[in-house]
């Protein structure tokens, strides 16, 4: 019987908005079970100090700009994610074995296969001597020297999901974050696994938002419920142009060989200026629409949604209904949350889950999932204390 350890997993997503941790009972291979999960915020300065770096760091020349800046940032997020480690920790009775910490990722860039970067913000080392834990960080550097892409990380985790919720295969989950991505479990192929990225989730909808008020993102979805678009000749046109353009620009990646996109892969076009908060938002929002339907369009299977987005509820509606054209066929969609499971914390658990996989050597990337040469381990342990 294999052993079972006690791990919290610790994410920082590209909402930027705070760290979702999540404490995990699982032997690393085919067991798991929620212990624990809790949010915690970002206090304002952080939060701004992030967005602002994001809206810097557009180029690899960029890191080396701001690279105090960068260090400066990077202690006050590990000292969060330490308030928050210690904290959740002390709701539990479980002896924490490892920490999977998978910090804030500020770069990601993999167009050539010689120069792919990625960089997570996120001090190892530091967490390590805060909390008296051991540590498990910087999980994607490794995916990359096995000529990876760096992500998706999490697919492995969704294919435990599948098993432990009895959760017949194929199955497709699809996590509607800043960017998208699918993960199918299915056993037709050599891991048991195939990923990518779709393009993007919540990014530019957010960004749009941002731009035009002082809210985070489209809450429920009800500033895009408020735009126009089949009534409006204009606003149809611009949203069949910003649709190309995505399109294209997935095209493009695609031949390139990338399965990995980064949220600086997709900004907000000109023609959205000349259009209100709620036209822009419904614009944006179709997109996405037309993005899931022809990209999810070679499924059968059913869709399990996680992420962020799923709580859009304008988006998940749209997502529902009949595709345009009518050759396309209606996505089979359901939330992950109807199986048991918070959506909110499947990437922190994950996090947990692969930080032990980490501890025994096993694979968390595959040439399905990264595109890496081989099945490889990846992450750096570390024990400061």
């Amino acid at each position: 019987m294999s052993k079972s350890y006690y791990s919290l997993g610790l994410m920082s997503g590209t909402s930027m908005d705070g760290v979702d941790a999540s404490i995990i009972q699982t032997d690393g291979k085919s067991k798991y079970k929620a212990i624990l999960d809790k949010y915690f915020e970002y206090p304002k300065d952080i939060y701004q100090d992030l967005t602002k770096l994001r809206d810097k760091i557009k180029k690899r020349k960029d890191l080396k700009k701001f690279k105090k800046k960068i260090k400066s940032i990077e202690k006050n997020i590990t000292l969060f994610h330490a308030k928050a480690a210690n904290e959740i920790i002390k709701k539990t009775k479980a002896n924490i074995d490892f920490i999977g910490f998978h910090g804030h990722t500020i770069f990601h860039s993999v167009d050539s296969y010689k120069d792919r970067i990625t960089v997570q913000l996120g001090d190892g080392k530091l967490l390590s001597k805060l909390t008296n834990k051991k540590v498990v960080y910087d999980f994607r550097q490794n995916d990359l020297k096995n000529g990876g892409c760096g992500a998706p990380l999490v697919p492995i985790f969704h294919r435990l999901i599948a098993k432990v919720k009895k959760i017949n295969l194929p199955v497709s989950f699809v996590n509607i974050g800043g960017i998208a991505n699918e993960t199918q479990a299915r056993n037709d192929m050599p891991n048991g696994l195939y990923a990518k990225d779709i393009g993007p989730g919540n990014c530019m909808l957010d960004a749009w938002i941002r731009k035009k008020t002082k809210k985070k993102y489209d809450d429920k979805g009800l500033i895009a419920r408020r735009g126009e678009i089949i009534n409006n000749s204009r606003n149809a046109r611009n949203t069949d142009v910003l649709s190309s353009k995505i399109f294209e620009l997935l095209t493009m990646f695609s031949l390139s060989g990338r399965k990995s996109f980064d949220i600086n892969d997709f900004s907000l076009p000109d023609i959205l200026e000349t259009h209100s908060l709620e036209d822009g938002a419904a614009m944006l929002t179709e997109v996405i629409k037309r993005l899931f339907h022809s990209s999810l369009q070679h499924s059968k299977r059913r869709i399990i949604l996680c992420g962020g987005g799923r709580k859009n509820i304008f988006l998940i509606e749209q997502l529902k209904k009949k595709p345009d054209p009518k050759s396309l066929k209606p996505l089979n969609i359901k939330l992950i949350d109807k199986f048991g499971i918070d959506g909110d914390f499947v990437e922190s658990q994950a996090f947990a889950y692969l930080a032990i996989r980490s501890y025994l050597k096993l694979p968390i990337s595959f040439p399905e999932t990264t595109g890496c040469k081989k099945p490889c381990t990846g992450g750096v342990i570390v024990k400061n204390f």
